[in-house]
């Protein structure tokens, strides 16, 4: 168990991030920063050893009040764990810049600036950064353009940092397959559809997200059944062809929900 540390956790008021804010508290001494963009209206009754902190990790004001908060707190941050990030389910058949680009900034530019900040925060001394990337960041999907395309460049970024970075510094990184979270409710905008195959549950990735922190883990994948599928559509290329022929399939028939409701 993780104890006797100063945490930083966005996207802790929903999904894996709650699920680890529940995990974490439970560690003896440990100080945790919880933040999302509406934490005080979501969240209450943590105790004396968890702040709740309203910041949009997408923008560099949120960025930046998210350490300004921390530093007022500690004098060190000992695990930054940037979980936010969000999807849109869709045909991505549209022209709206700002659509694309908001997405870009809550799971690339933010986890990316927030990599620098926290370096020169540490300057030299021991930390731990965690990032949650998924496992869509290593195989896109139909219907997920825009987010496997984001995932794929924060995956491409942790790459390159290791390569960089300082040796004081950790870098555990989160793979983890179709969460049953409020992903699929913001995904398309309320409107239910057809979720990708496997699903987990949250509860069930954030403890072995907590645990691969705890050992120092570079990577974490909390499925076992993806880490065997990509060996297996590696070997034999036409099971990944029907997989996402079938998960095309859903993407259709949403696409057709969506026209008999005349959006």
């Amino acid at each position: 168990m993780i104890t006797n540390k100063k945490i930083v956790l966005t996207g802790a008021s929903s999904g894996i991030g709650l699920e680890c804010l529940k995990l974490l508290v439970q560690g003896e001494g440990n100080e945790i920063l919880a933040v999302s963009r509406k934490a005080t209206e979501k969240m209450s009754g943590w105790g004396d050893n968890v702040t709740i902190f309203d910041a949009d990790i997408s923008t560099k004001e949120g960025v930046d009040a998210i350490f300004k908060k921390a530093e007022e707190m500690w004098d060190k941050i000992d695990i930054y764990y940037q979980n936010a990030g969000w999807p849109y389910y869709e045909v991505y058949d549209y022209e709206d810049w700002n659509r694309t680009e908001k997405i870009y900034q809550t799971n690339v530019v933010g986890p990316a600036y927030t990599y620098v900040k926290y370096k020169h925060h540490l300057a030299g001394r021991e930390g731990h950064l965690a990032f949650t990337v998924s496992a869509i960041g290593q195989m896109a999907m139909p219907g997920y353009a825009l987010y496997s395309s984001s995932k794929f460049a924060l995956e491409g970024f942790q790459q390159a940092i290791r390569l960089e970075m300082p040796k004081t510094m950790k870098l555990t990184c989160l793979y983890p397959v179709a969460t049953d979270t409020n992903f699929f409710v913001t995904a398309a905008d309320g409107i239910k559809f057809e979720k990708p195959f496997p699903v987990q549950q949250p509860n069930v990735v954030a403890r072995k997200m907590v645990a691969g922190i705890e050992n120092e883990k570079k990577s974490v994948s909390p499925c076992p059944a993806f880490a065997l599928s990509k060996v297996l559509m590696t070997a034999c290329p036409p099971v990944r062809t029907f997989y996402w022929y079938l998960e095309t399939q859903k993407l259709w028939r949403f696409k057709k929900k969506l026209e008999k409701m005349g959006k």
